[in-house]
């Protein structure tokens, strides 16, 4: 038996029927699924970079993922993880086939968990989440505010952005973006 298939299976099947049971709004209690991991792990860090390298380190030890690479941008307002290879993807394309899109990134919240904890940051949320299946590969966008004052701070985050124009024709559940105000 396969058991991370058998558990993507479960998974998906459960955050598809909380998004639908919650109307929509399953994403605003979703930020804790994930971290359970990292916080057991010896992650150690002092900036953003850091703190992602370190949590990629940790995520491919154990075969979470394949890879992660990164940017920041928007006046260090933006963290853009490139993941590739997760042992989630397979549920998110099951969830994406029951008409739902992704919301739930354990790999995105095991990064703001750390951000948090080590960095004290006041606030941060996961943006955007966008999956390439043709290269088992999601796309990630999260928002970071270190202090009070940065909170609503705007930036063009999509500016020089080499996945800028496949990320715009991704659907996403999150913040009312461009393409479910359309409708």
């Amino acid at each position: 038996m396969d058991t991370i298939k058998y558990c993507n299976q479960l998974v998906a099947r459960l955050e598809t029927l909380m998004f639908q049971e919650l109307s929509g709004m399953a994403y605003w209690k979703c930020e804790f699924v994930g971290p359970d991991f990292i916080r057991a792990q010896n992650i150690q860090g002092k900036t953003v970079p850091e703190i992602v390298e370190s949590c990629t380190k940790a995520m491919k030890e154990a075969g979470i993922v394949a890879d992660i690479s990164y940017k920041t941008g928007g006046e260090g307002l933006m963290l853009k993880l490139k993941v590739k290879g997760c042992m989630h993807h397979e549920k998110e394309a099951l969830v994406k086939a029951e008409g739902v899109a992704p919301y739930i990134c354990p790999v995105a919240n095991m990064v703001l968990d750390q951000i948090h904890e080590k960095l004290k940051y006041e606030t941060s949320y996961l943006s955007k989440i966008a999956i390439d299946p043709d290269r088992n590969l999601c796309l990630l966008y999260l928002a970071l505010y270190e202090t009070a004052d940065k909170i609503g701070c705007v930036s063009d985050w999509l500016k020089d952005d080499e996945d800028a124009e496949w990320l715009k024709a991704q659907p996403s559940q999150i913040l009312a973006a461009e393409d479910r105000k359309k409708k």
